[in-house]
């Protein structure tokens, strides 16, 4: 069963990246190289997208994606080592039309001086990586995935459990941060509490803090506790993604509560189906330690082992037999102990 508690979700987008925001964040990490001035880094990127200019340098410019990052690795940098100076002017002259948003070379290649002209009378960035093209194309495509990523914010706690990254879901005052602040105790890691920020990267769901409170819980009263500081560093981490969705709700005498899991109940956040399950809370129930039993179900799920189906199948084998002549309890497997010896 489909629920659709996340409709009404404001889904933002981030419409540009700054190249000087790109050049400070990942100059260290992805080995970059300025060849221009620094005014050129006010060019803006819009989409995540990467662009090898080979055909375009060929003259085929009808499906140049212009827009996009381009990109110059070793096949390009040799093919316009072939040409005379003057066809590589006409090839950046054809190309000077085009105003893409940064020009890179990967390899540590030496940049033409046709190419660092042309980027100087655009004001476009010229940049070089020491980075291979397929390691810099899988970092850079990453990065910019997740930056153009549609995200929101919802009301919930974030923690992983066992590896499983666990949403809490419920109105307020029902017990979700206490709830992770136990099993943050317990050994497992907060991601985080109260506002959670959800991104829709590839097909999962990506869930992280918002800056401002990361590492940080409120416990009614106590107050503002810092988990990092208290717990240490491996008790946090920055980002999930988000695999189960757990509902913290008050028992309600008349509801009815699944108690077989034969009946799988699942959400959808921006388009992406997550498992729901829901929790009644009562005094004296330890959501804790049902909480990892949840994840290690979700783990014996992934691995191919459905608890409750394979018992439903075995039940349903045992009562076909009686079926046929086969007493009940004799279907299934018979006691090794002796019950005669025991008073």
């Amino acid at each position: 069963m489909v629920q659709r508690c996340f409709d009404n979700l404001e889904v933002q987008h981030r419409k540009h990246c700054s190249v000087l925001d790109f050049w400070k964040h990942y100059q260290s990490s992805l080995q970059l190289t300025l060849h221009t001035s620094e005014s050129s880094l006010s060019s803006l990127i819009k989409e995540s997208g990467l662009h090898r200019p080979g055909l375009a340098m060929a003259g085929f410019t009808s499906v140049f994606s212009s827009h996009q990052i381009q990109m110059i690795g070793s096949t390009e940098w040799s093919y316009l080592e072939s040409l005379e100076k003057e066809k590589r002017q006409a090839i950046f002259q054809d190309l000077s039309a085009f105003r893409s948003p940064l020009w890179v070379l990967t390899h540590n290649l030496k940049p033409h001086a046709e190419l660092i002209a042309m980027c100087e009378q655009q004001n476009v960035p010229l940049i070089s990586t020491q980075l291979q093209t397929v390691d810099f194309a899988r970092a850079t495509q990453r990065i910019l995935e997740e930056y153009f990523a549609p995200y929101t914010s919802v009301h919930a706690s974030l923690v992983d459990v066992y590896g499983v990254g666990m949403l809490y879901l419920g109105e307020s005052n029902v017990g979700k941060s206490e709830c992770v602040l136990d099993l943050v105790e317990r050994g497992h890691r907060l991601v985080a509490d109260d506002v959670v920020q959800l991104s829709h990267v590839g097909n999962s769901i990506i869930g992280r803090s918002n800056s401002l409170i990361r590492h940080h819980m409120e416990i009614r009263g106590i107050g503002i506790i810092d988990v990092r500081s208290m717990f240490g560093i491996h008790a946090v981490r920055k980002v999930k993604k988000v695999e189960v969705l757990v509902e913290l709700q008050p028992w309600q005498q008349n509801t009815t509560y699944d108690r077989t899991g034969l009946s799988s109940t699942v959400d959808e956040i921006m388009g992406v189906k997550i498992p729901r399950v829901l929790i009644p809370v009562s005094p004296g129930k330890n959501l804790t330690v049902i909480s990892e039993v949840i994840a290690m179900n979700t783990l014996m799920k992934m691995s191919g082992l459905d608890t409750a189906s394979a018992f439903n199948e075995s039940l349903l084998r045992a009562i076909e037999q009686k079926t046929h002549g086969r007493r009940l309890d004799d279907a299934f497997e018979e006691d090794p102990l002796n019950w005669d010896s025991y008073e």
